[in-house]
């Protein structure tokens, strides 16, 4: 299914936090975004940094306001879509089989703390051995905005800043949709009420790991992902290393189970390597060039 959203739809699901910190600011001076507009609000807001900081908090308030500013102006360019996938799906050992298709994971070999397993994205799926299908969620999100280049020779400082601003509103995109799908499509939190500050630190039920990060930290998975999905129904072609065009665009899985956590796969040893390599169909280097990317 596909959705398609406007800048106004998913501006509020925009994490400023993450845009500032692009930025090289420390989160408290993302606050920015959380204060009415009026003068006297950011003159409070200013106010309550030290004399030190106070320079600094300016130059937040003012890419702040040069933000909001380029939002309104492209909103008509921008194109914002998501695209996701309700499968069957078992657990196989290290494997997860949807629809047919062998997804391979990576298990962790250090436990993240004292008594904890060694966790794989397969442990939060049903078993094959069950006999009883369980479901799993895949999507792609995509912000694209026509002849996007024509600012990078013009002006470096907005062609940067509307990269930091495509990078959020993609994250955006999949927020929002994920909302849809744990309430509507798949429904398995159709009573879920949270605010969207709520939403942002992930207080609902489940987990959308994204390929390339710590979980899901191989981006050939986005081959396997296309298969299943046909990213270029909302223009997202896949380059030879699995990486996705255009640049603001987020792959990856959803996963229902009430005890799904993040975590890190963390250091791979040879064995596993090995074994994760033939279960890919990869050469050794190959898989090792697509760990690395």
């Amino acid at each position: 299914m596909i959705l398609t959203y406007s800048i106004e739809e998913v501006t509020p699901y925009l994490n400023w936090v993450y845009f500032f910190h692009a930025w090289g600011f420390q989160p408290k001076f993302a606050t920015i975004a959380q204060i009415h507009g009026c003068d006297t609000c950011r003159a409070m807001w200013l106010a309550s940094f030290s004399e030190t900081e106070r320079s600094k908090a300016s130059e937040a308030m003012q890419l702040h306001k040069e933000a909001l500013r380029m939002l309104h102006k492209l909103k008509v360019e921008w194109k914002l879509q998501s695209l996701f996938r309700l499968c069957e799906a078992n657990a196989d050992g290290d494997d997860i089989w949807i629809e047919g298709i062998r997804f391979p994971l990576l298990r962790q070999q250090s436990p993240s703390s004292t008594n904890a397993p060694c966790l794989c994205l397969s442990d939060f799926i049903r078993p094959k051995s069950t006999g009883i299908a369980d479901c799993i969620g895949l999507f792609a999100s995509s912000v694209s905005i026509p002849n996007e280049d024509r600012y990078k020779n013009d002006d470096a400082y907005l062609h940067l800043l509307i990269q930091t601003l495509s990078d959020r509103l993609a994250e955006a995109v999949t927020e929002k949709m994920h909302e849809y799908v744990r309430k509507t499509a798949w429904g398995y939190a159709f009573n879920e009420h949270l605010s969207i500050p709520e939403i942002l630190v992930e207080k609902f039920q489940g987990i959308r790991p994204a390929v390339g990060y710590p979980s899901l930290p191989d981006q050939s998975v986005n081959f396997l992902l296309d298969e299943l999905l046909d990213m270029k129904k909302i223009g997202i072609t896949l380059t030879e290393n699995g990486a996705m065009q255009p640049h603001a665009s987020v792959s990856g899985l959803m996963i229902a189970h009430p005890q799904a956590h993040y975590f890190s796969i963390g250091n791979i040893g040879d064995d596993q390597m090995n074994d994760y390599a033939k279960r890919r169909g990869f050469s050794l280097k190959k898989i090792q060039k697509f760990l690395q990317s």
